[in-house]
């Protein structure tokens, strides 16, 4: 109540201060037209008295009397004038200034109403970020999210006979075995390259488990990118734990360094989202994976931190697959989504063959003919690759972690 008492007194105030220029601009006029008539009338009383005190003849007190009564008419002249043009009536004047008292009073308190958030208390910059880090430690977890997604696993009559068998003889070893290493592995590669993603981070979780210590930032960097995939791109308490494994190890992750930044922003922090991406897309080439989704989302992510920024181009980036890409393989086939999954990749190894590329796309196609389950191709690309990147150990690390993940590094 103490909040809109002060509004309405604040929008009362404003209102008065615009009533009261109407009614002195009204009243303007009318006092300068009135002032001027009074002067001439005074300076004539004048003539009279200087006449009679002998200060002037009558000749030139004649001559005085003339101009300024022919000043006089011309003022009284002008008034009548401004009034048959349509001067305002002093009582349309008031009846203005009290209907804007009433319309920018009213109007503002309603248009606070609709836009504004009556009775929300003042947050100081503080109180803000604890709200952000308590409602960030209170999120979903991981099953909480799967479970409220609701999704169901791919139907194994969708894929090729011969390939159901296979994967069905897997499950039932490892389900049998369930400390063997090499069948965690094959289960987690396989249970996501046909986009069972809850079933394959349980597996690599087990085979981060079987490793204990060796487990490897590559090994954490997977378990956290299943994780993401199986709640649809939302980063849980369990895969943010993933990610500082990784980050703990190796810093500069630039795919760790990307899921941390989407966190962040999930969770009030635009801020620490802003100052995670923009170094990360400044560094990338402009046709690295997480570059688009960066430069797409980073403007947004800045304004709501309150900082002016303007990505940097994209230059000569070849852009990846379109929204419409993306819907239409939601809708396709198993067997459909795998072939155009094997059209991309055969653009991809097609054109780094003839024109070469950043080590990004290179570890793109490794790790993509790993998930289709080319061996070899995956090792001969990796072998191709540390050879165009001889003496480059920054592009080798990049390409090195897609063949560890592919299962073909040396």
């Amino acid at each position: 109540m103490i909040f809109w008492t002060v509004a309405a007194l604040f929008a009362l105030a404003v209102a008065g201060g615009i009533a009261l220029a109407l009614v002195r601009g009204q009243s303007g006029e009318d006092g300068a037209e009135a002032t001027d008539i009074q002067v001439y009338r005074d300076q004539l009383a004048e003539v009279d008295r200087d006449l009679a005190r002998g200060v002037i003849g009558a000749e030139e007190a004649e001559r005085a009397r003339l101009e300024i009564k022919r000043r006089l008419l011309e003022a009284d002249r002008a008034a009548r004038g401004r009034q048959r043009a349509g001067a305002a009536p002093r009582g349309a004047t008031l009846a203005a200034a009290a209907l804007a008292v009433i319309v920018v009073t009213a109007g503002s308190l309603a248009a606070y109403r609709y836009l504004g958030a009556p009775g929300y208390p003042d947050l100081p910059l503080s109180e803000r970020l604890a709200e952000a880090e308590k409602a960030r430690a209170e999120r979903p977890r991981q099953a909480e999210m799967e479970a409220e997604i609701g999704q169901t696993p791919p139907s194994m009559a969708e894929l090729d006979p011969r390939y159901a068998e296979l994967m069905e003889r897997l499950r039932e070893v490892v389900a049998g075995r369930p400390d063997d290493l090499q069948g965690q592995i094959l289960l987690a590669q396989n249970e996501a390259r046909i986009g069972n993603y809850g079933a394959a981070w349980r597996a690599q979780a087990k085979v981060i488990e079987l490793k204990g210590e060796s487990a490897s930032p590559e090994d954490w960097l997977t378990l956290a990118e299943l994780m993401i995939r199986a709640a649809n791109g939302y980063v849980s308490p369990e895969a943010e734990a993933a990610l500082s494994r990784v980050l703990a190890d190796d810093p500069h992750n630039p795919v760790a360094r990307f899921y941390s930044g989407l966190m962040f922003a999930q969770n009030g922090r635009p801020d620490v989202t802003f100052r995670i991406w923009r170094p990360l897309l400044e560094e990338s080439a402009p046709n690295a994976p997480w570059a688009a989704p960066i430069r797409e989302r980073i403007t947004e992510i800045a304004a709501d931190a309150g900082i002016r920024y303007s990505p940097p181009s994209a230059g000569g980036a070849r852009p990846g697959p379109t929204a419409e890409d993306i819907e239409a393989a939601g809708q396709m086939s198993v067997q459909e989504r795998q072939a155009m999954i094997e059209g991309m990749v055969a653009r991809l190894s097609d054109r780094l063959a003839s024109e070469g590329g950043p080590p990004e796309d290179w570890a793109r196609l490794v790790t993509a003919l790993g998930v289709l389950g080319r061996g070899e191709e995956a090792a001969r690309i990796w072998s191709e690759a540390q050879e165009v990147f001889a003496g480059d150990t920054a592009a080798l690390a990049t390409v090195r972690a897609a063949a560890e993940r592919a299962g073909v590094a040396q």
